[in-house]
Order: C-alpha cells, then structure tokens, then sequence
C-alpha cells in the first residue's frame, strides 16, 4: 500500500498498568504511551509530527510502499 504522507499506521495496545502504548512501525524507534486511547494517540500523532521534522538531520526516509497483514503461529 502506498505511505499516505498525511495518515500513518499506528499499533496500539494497553499494558497491565492500564496505559495506552502506541507505536508508528514505519518510523523507527517512533512511540508514545497515554492513559487513555485518545491521549495515547494524541501523543503519538506529535511524535511522528517530530520525527518527520527531524529526518533529513537524521538521515532516514519513509518507505514509499508497506504492507499491513498477519502471521500464524502455531
């Protein structure tokens, strides 16, 4: 699928303290956390702003094309 450079993928989760854990997995080491899904998203949304602010200085690109799917385990 294209990489829509307005609207990123986002994995989120909840972990056993109750907090929200919300990471961009075509950005590396971009991630965030909050205590509720809207703040969690909230937060991760300024961190990719951040991240795409400081990729030139940092020297990586997006990845113009990603693919969303799942593997089984047994």
């Amino acid at each position: 699928m294209p990489l829509n450079p307005h609207r990123f993928p986002v994995f989120l989760s909840q972990d056993e303290e109750g907090f929200y854990n919300a990471a961009c997995p075509v950005i590396p080491g971009c991630f965030s956390q909050g205590k509720t899904r809207e703040e969690a998203l909230a937060n991760i949304g300024e961190a990719i702003e951040l991240c795409l602010e400081c990729r030139e200085d940092e020297g990586w690109q997006l990845p113009e094309h990603y693919e969303l799917t799942e593997v089984a385990v047994a």
